[in-house]
């Protein structure tokens, strides 16, 4: 019985572990990290009392196909504006709402325009995939 608790408790911890977003420490750590390993970067900016911002990390960023994807495909680069986190002066000024959800290449160079405040599940992923597509589009020269 017992070994069937510890087995039970090791299960749900590993999944507890898996479901996170591996953030990086820090926007200037996290770019060298996306340059190193050539992937793009998603930068989200928020705030801790923001309610979108919340809410954004307890549905969308703990869904296991979003963190799978996030973990596997991007560098992923969060700022906090209440704890005074760096944020380049060109994002902040084009971010007028929070969460503020860019996609940035390993350059620091804007994919597109943010996507702004609570984004669902499955458009999150429609998103990852089409940044996906046009990174690997511009890697190969394509574009």
């Amino acid at each position: 019985m017992i070994k069937k608790i510890i087995l039970t408790m090791l299960i749900l911890a590993s999944s507890l572990i898996a479901s996170d977003v591996n953030w990086t420490k820090d926007y200037d750590s996290g770019m060298k990290t996306a340059l190193k390993q050539n992937k793009p970067v998603l930068f989200i900016i928020s705030r801790d009392t923001c309610k979108y911002c919340i809410i954004l990390d307890d549905t969308t960023l703990k869904n296991e196909k979003v963190v799978k994807t996030l973990n596997k495909d991007f560098v992923a680069i969060r700022s906090w504006t209440n704890e005074g986190d760096y944020i380049p002066r060109e994002i902040a000024q084009n971010t007028p709402g929070l969460p503020g959800i860019w996609f940035l290449l390993p350059n620091g160079e804007p994919m597109f325009q943010p996507l702004l405040g609570l984004v669902k599940k499955d458009p999150f992923l429609d998103a990852l995939a089409v940044v996906k597509k046009e990174f690997e589009e511009l890697k190969k020269g394509k574009k």
